[in-house]
C-alpha cells in the first residue's frame, strides 16, 4: 500500500502533467499578427517544402501600382528585401479587392505569380515566375491567346512535378455574364511554356464578372477551381470545378446558391489538411467554410461564424488538423473594415478567436499560414 506521502507525490505528478499538456495545447493554434509594410495591401502567402514563407502584396495607386515579393526563412525572423514582381511598372491594380494577385509554389519550390495586367485598352492575364537564384522575377507574360475580357481576378496553382495551372474567367466574345466562362492555361514544364487556354466549366452556368476565384492542386494532383457562376444572370452560385486528369476534363458542383441580380464582388479560398480539402466562401454577407470529400465531392452542411457584413474569407489548417478562418467585416467599395479570425479544433469547436478594428484598409483583405509548431500567422 502506498504511503500518504507517495500518494501526494503521485497526485502532484498527475497535476503537473495536466498543466503542461494544457499549456502545450493552449500554445498550439495560437495566432500571431503580421502587419504589412506601410501602404501595402492585399497580401497572399505560401510556404514551401523547406518551411520558407513567400509573401506578395500590392503597393501604390490602386488604379495602377506595383506588386512586391518578400521571403522569410524558416526558423528565423530575417526578411529579405522586397523584390518588384511586375516587370512593366504600374501594371497592377487593386480596386475592388477581387483582382488580388495570387501566388503558388511549384516544382523545386519555384514561385509563380499571376495578376490582372493593365494596359490603356484592356486587362490581360499576367504571369511571371521567380528565377532560380531567387533574385528577380522573369519578364511578365500575357497568357491570353483568345479568351479576352477579364474583369474579376484569376488564380494560379502548381504541383510538385512541374504542372502549373493559371485560371481566369472572361467574356471571350459572350454577350453577358451568363455567357462568361472559366478558362485554364496549363504548363507541364514548370512555367516555361503554356498551352493555349481552354474552357474549363462544362456547363453554361456563366461566371460573375466582378468576383475573384481560387485554384488549388491537392496532394493527389487533383485540380480544384472555385468561382461564382451567373446562370441566367440571377443565380450567383458558388461553384466548384474538379479535374482528376491534369486539366483535361472537369466535374462541376454547386456548393452554395445565391439568387441575386448583382455582383457581390467575392473572393474564395481553398486549402488541404491531411488529405482533406477545405473551402471557404461568402453568401449573403456571411462567410462559410467546410471540408470536401475529394472522392465524392460531398460536403456536410456548411459552417458559418457570428458577425455581419462579412467578406474575403481565407481558411488554412495546421499539421494537427486545427483550422483557422480569417475574414473581414464592414469592408466594401472604397471602405476598409475590421479583421477577424477564429481557430477550430478537429471536432469543429472554437478554441481561439480575435479581431482588430479598422485593421483592414480600403481594398484590403487578410491571409494566413500555419507554422510547423501548430501556431498560425495572420497577415494584413
Amino acid at each position: 500500500m502506498k504511503t500518504p506521502k507517495a500518494i501526494f507525490r503521485y497526485l502532484l505528478l498527475i497535476i503537473l502533467l495536466i498543466v503542461n499538456s494544457s499549456y502545450a495545447l493552449a500554445k498550439t493554434g495560437g495566432v500571431t499578427l503580421w502587419h504589412l509594410p506601410d501602404g501595402a495591401i492585399q497580401p497572399q502567402v505560401a510556404v514551401d517544402s523547406k518551411g520558407d514563407v513567400h509573401l506578395i502584396y500590392f503597393k501604390g495607386d490602386a488604379k495602377a501600382g506595383n506588386l512586391f515579393y518578400m521571403r522569410k526563412s524558416q526558423g528565423t525572423s530575417n526578411q529579405f528585401e522586397p523584390i518588384r514582381i511586375n516587370s512593366s511598372p504600374y501594371s497592377a491594380g487593386a480596386i475592388g479587392t477581387v483582382r488580388t494577385a495570387q501566388l503558388a509554389i511549384g516544382k523545386d519550390d519555384l514561385v509563380h505569380v499571376v495578376w490582372n495586367g493593365l494596359t490603356s485598352m484592356d486587362a490581360y492575364q499576367a504571369y511571371t515566375k521567380l528565377n532560380s537564384n531567387r533574385t528577380a522575377f522573369e519578364p511578365q507574360r500575357n497568357l491570353i491567346t483568345w479568351a479576352k475580357g477579364l474583369d474579376g481576378g484569376g488564380s494560379v496553382t502548381a504541383d510538385k512535378i512541374g504542372n502549373v495551372y493559371v485560371t481566369w474567367h472572361a467574356m471571350a466574345g459572350a454577350k453577358d455574364e451568363a455567357g462568361r466562362a472559366v478558362f485554364v492555361a496549363i504548363s507541364s514544364d514548370n512555367g516555361k511554356t503554356f498551352a493555349p487556354e481552354k474552357q474549363a466549366n462544362p456547363s453554361s452556368n456563366g461566371a460573375c464578372g466582378c468576383c475573384g476565384m481560387r485554384a488549388f492542386v491537392d496532394s493527389t494532383g487533383s485540380l480544384y477551381i472555385v468561382y461564382r457562376s451567373a446562370r441566367a444572370k440571377i443565380n450567383r452560385d458558388t461553384t466548384l470545378l474538379v479535374s482528376r486528369d491534369k486539366g483535361r476534363s472537369f466535374q462541376e458542383k454547386i456548393i452554395d446558391r445565391w439568387p441575386i441580380e448583382a455582383c457581390p464582388m467575392s473572393t474564395y479560398s481553398l486549402n488541404e489538411s491531411s488529405g482533406i480539402v477545405v473551402v471557404s466562401w461568402e453568401t449573403k454577407g456571411k462567410v462559410y467554410y467546410e471540408t470536401l470529400n475529394s472522392d465524392t465531392l460531398e460536403m456536410p452542411p456548411p459552417r458559418s461564424v457570428q458577425g455581419s457584413s462579412q467578406k474575403h474569407p481565407f481558411v488554412i489548417c495546421n499539421t494537427i488538423g486545427q483550422m483557422l478562418l480569417v475574414w473581414t467585416e464592414g469592408t466594401g467599395w472604397q471602405r476598409g473594415g475590421t479583421l477577424r479570425w477564429e481557430v477550430f479544433d478537429k471536432s469543429g469547436a472554437q478554441i481561439a478567436g480575435g479581431s482588430k478594428i479598422d485593421a483592414i484598409p480600403v481594398w484590403g483583405l487578410a491571409t494566413a499560414y500555419a507554422q510547423p509548431d501548430g501556431n498560425f500567422v495572420v497577415i494584413y
